[in-house]
Order: C-alpha cells, then structure tokens, then sequence
C-alpha cells in the first residue's frame, strides 16, 4: 500500500480506504457524497470489506446508500397486536419473557418480566417502549446494574430498525424524543452504530428483593407479518442467579411482606 506519511488520528484515510476497496479516491467519494445508487453491489461489498463491517453494518450501509433497492415501507404501519397464541406461549414460558415491536414498543410479557424488569401495567400504553424506559426511566435504569450497556445496545437496535423503516413516523417521533430529552441518547446516536441485538448476552440485574444477579439475554423473531421479537431472560442452571429468579417468582405470587 502506498505510504501516506504520519497521521494524527487512528484509523483510515479516504485514500488508503479506496485503495482497500478496489476503487480510486473519487470514485469512493462519491459513496460519502451520497451518491451510492450508481455504485455496484460488488463496489459497497468491497467497501465493507475494508471497513470490516459487521453482517448488520454491512446491511445498514447498502440501506443508505442505495434505498431504492429496499421494499417499500409503509409511512404509518398499522398498530401491532399479538395473536392470542403468543400471548399463551408468553404465559406458559417460566422465565421473564416480552415481545416488542421494530419500534421496541412492549407489545406483551409475562408476570415473571414484570416482577424482574418493573410494573409495566401501571405504565401508559405509550410509555411502554424499551427505549423510554432505558433512557428516561430512572427506576428502569436502577433495575439494571450496567445500565451503559444496555443503552447501547438499545440505541445501535433503534439505528438499525431506523434504516430499515425510514417513513415510519412513530419511530421518528420518538427517536426526536429521546434525543430532546437525554444526553445519553444524543451522544450514543451521533456514533451511527447498528446493532442486530444477537443473544447470548449476560446482562446483570438489581433488585430490592434479591439484590444483583446475572441473566442471559435472547432475543428471536416472531414469523409474521410485521417484524417483532420475543425476548427472554434465563439464569444458568445451578447458579445463584437462577434461584434469584425463584425467589422472584415466588415474590410475584406472593409479595413479600
């Protein structure tokens, strides 16, 4: 690779990035211009080489730059609702389980969610969102002992769902919320990263009841029409986490006094 001399900065240059990529300097600035739509897909998948986007980012830069190829979204999607199915398989499942829309609103859980995550039923419809939650809701924050984290995830999953409902005017709506209202949230969405929200993830829990305790994180698509996701939290079998969330079922039965 030809030398560009020393750089103040880490990372890539435009030049050195075209040269990864196979294509000259003026060519690739045309992609940061806005102009992807006459670029190939062999072109953006050579880009994302070079960058070594991830499965997500990679979708996430082909959605900018070139929409057209997307289908079409509807402007308004109309509201979601669970089929009664999912609803008994959320009460039938013995660990804390909720289904949210691409907007990550709280669609349906279970009372063993409610015991571990907070009352949701006491909450306005439109206050049910997993995004509020994290980054206006203290209570909701105070429930999660590394709260940076799941602020995060929250908003690399609402920058990937962003890109993928573009005319959708709820999620702006709330996306301009969050960003009036928390300093969190503006810094973590000027950082443009997308994220899937894969599992596996252990996510570390405080409660009044039991105090901390860890939980593994899953989340999985809904077959259907429109996109939603059913999460669910699970302890390792054996370990103090899981018998944390026997107490809490218990607890939710019968409050302890």
């Amino acid at each position: 690779m030809t030398s560009y001399g020393r750089r103040r900065v880490p990372g890539l240059r435009r030049e050195e990035l075209a040269q990864l990529a196979g294509v000259s300097y003026a060519y690739y600035a045309r992609l940061e211009q806005g102009y992807g739509e006459t670029m190939s897909a062999e072109v953006l998948d050579s880009v994302a080489r070079a960058l070594r986007l991830s499965d997500e980012e990679h979708e996430h830069l082909v959605r900018l730059a070139q929409p057209e190829r997307q289908s079409a979204t509807p402007a308004a999607p109309p509201p979601q609702r669970l089929r009664p199915s999912v609803h008994h398989l959320l009460n039938a499942l013995g660990v804390p389980a909720y289904v949210v829309s691409r907007r990550l609103d709280i669609l349906g859980w279970n009372r063993l969610a409610t015991a571990v995550l907070g009352d949701w039923g006491g909450l306005r419809p439109e206050e049910r969102n997993v995004a509020r939650l994290i980054f206006l809701s203290s209570e909701t924050r105070e429930r999660c002992a590394g709260p940076g984290r799941t602020a995060e995830e929250v908003a690399g999953v609402l920058r990937m769902n962003a890109g993928k409902s573009p005319g959708d005017p709820h999620l702006s709506s709330l996306i301009q919320e969050l960003s009036h209202k928390s300093e969190d949230f503006r810094q973590l969405w000027a950082r443009h990263e997308v994220i899937c929200g894969s599992g596996g993830d252990v996510v570390r829990m405080r409660h009044p009841v039991v105090g901390e305790f860890d939980l593994v994180h899953e989340p999985m698509a809904l077959p259907g029409g429109t996109p939603m996701r059913l999460v669910t939290y699970h302890a390792e079998p054996g370990s103090r986490s899981e018998e944390a969330l026997r107490t809490l079922a218990r607890w939710e039965r019968e409050p302890l006094r």
